[in-house]
């Protein structure tokens, strides 16, 4: 590695994804460089502060950056100046729900920044068939490099620990390329499975896929409860209660985020579109809002309430809005109510004000995100609650 100035080059370093794999990495005594367009995001690590948030992570980064195991850049050569080069550029869909080539768009701009003799991994989630497209086009270009697909496997605000918690997939389009992106990230598991690449990037689509499946299991069970004038919730309880096989039945609620559903998306594509429980789930859970606001007009004049909606971020104790259900729920009662309020304590945006303000101005009130530091909240009977996630009844029990 002498030759290089750099064991580790992260695409994307001052992301979500590759920023806690830049600190976890140099934590472990690799030199790495996160390289990344963001000003923004550039100015605000380099004080050793995240810019979202993390469990644990920023004694870390400060940690990383005094011992100047961790280098930030925003220069491309920084890749052209590394042994393995990550690429955490994501795969996105565009309005047509079709995937974009991302990956494949950002390689084949910068061939000149890439070297022979690197190792070049594919780290977020791609398109089935995507890492053999890119190794033609390395071919065909004349580079010899080991290219690999190592999936990220973490859930948001949680990657320093689940990082050296949880196996590794590792593939490659060569053996050398396998067990040079083993040797790479065995310094942080020494769990490490190998696939060909394509089984690889399945097993990342159907991971995302079956947690999206469940999470519109339970919002569908809790629709048809709700329909019935059911208590999902009592219904849960009792399902669950010392019966492992129901272990996995999530709660109802929002599911979203920028993976679940943009994945499920991703297979649906790769399937023809005949992936149809991938449909059914996409048009449950991404139509939930509209069905809780169907509800509520059902029971109320919207047109003289006021509505606030607690809860900005798509999952509980975290900051992060990309794909948020919230946002579509808002629209959905922007012209239909007196007015209409949000807030978040970590998510925030123009115009939200504080939870406890909230309360006191909403007649109704709808918990989109149930951050832990809502249970504290006074929501008097005179207001009306709607709470699917059923996170008031367990707190209230202490659960």
């Amino acid at each position: 590695m002498a030759a290089y100035k750099y064991d580790v080059c992260v695409v994307g370093g001052l992301g979500h994804v590759g920023l806690p794999l830049s600190m976890m990495l140099a934590d472990k005594g690799l030199r790495v460089c996160a390289f990344d367009i963001s000003k923004e995001a550039y100015e605000t690590t380099s004080k050793g502060r995240l810019h979202f948030m993390e469990e644990n992570g920023e004694p870390i980064l400060k940690r990383v950056l005094a011992n100047g195991m961790l280098t930030l850049s925003l220069s491309k050569d920084s890749i052209l100046e590394s042994e393995a080069v990550i690429i955490t550029i994501g795969t996105p869909i565009d309005l047509h729900l079709s995937p974009e080539v991302a990956v494949e768009d950002f390689i084949s701009k910068n061939l000149d920044y890439i070297k022979d003799g690197q190792l070049l991994v594919l780290r977020s989630t791609v398109y089935p068939g995507t890492t053999e497209k890119v190794h033609n086009l390395l071919v065909s270009s004349g580079k010899k490099v080991d290219l690999a697909f190592c999936p990220e496997r973490i859930a948001q605000g949680y990657a320093v620990r689940e990082l050296v918690e949880l196996p590794q997939i590792v593939s490659s389009t060569t053996e050398h390329g396998i067990e040079r992106a083993s040797k790479l990230f065995g310094v942080l598991t020494d769990d490490i499975i190998t696939l060909p690449p394509k089984e690889a990037e399945l097993a990342k689509l159907f991971t995302n896929a079956w947690r999206y499946i469940k999470f519109a299991a339970a919002n569908q069970f809790y629709i048809i409860a709700n329909e019935t004038n059911a208590d999902f919730y009592r219904i849960y309880k009792a399902m669950s209660y010392k019966y492992p096989r129901v272990a996995d039945l999530p709660s109802a609620g929002f599911a979203s985020g920028p993976c679940l559903f943009k994945d499920t998306v991703q297979l649906n594509a790769f399937a023809n579109s005949n992936f149809h429980i991938g449909n059914s789930a996409i048009q449950i859970n991404e139509g939930l809002p509209a069905y809780m606001v169907s509800k509520l007009k059902q029971k109320y004049d919207l047109r003289t309430k006021s509505v606030g909606i607690l809860g900005l971020a798509f999952k509980a104790e975290n900051d992060d809005k990309r794909d948020s259900l919230s946002y579509k729920l808002m629209k959905s009662l922007k012209f239909d109510v007196k007015n209409l309020y949000y807030t978040d304590p970590y998510a925030k945006e123009p115009g939200s004000i504080d939870a406890e303000e909230l309360v006191r101005k909403s007649d109704i009130i709808i918990l989109a995100t149930p951050h832990k530091r809502y249970a504290k909240l006074n929501i008097g009977k005179d207001k009306v609650l709607v709470d699917i996630w059923g996170f008031y009844s367990k707190a209230q029990k202490g659960t």
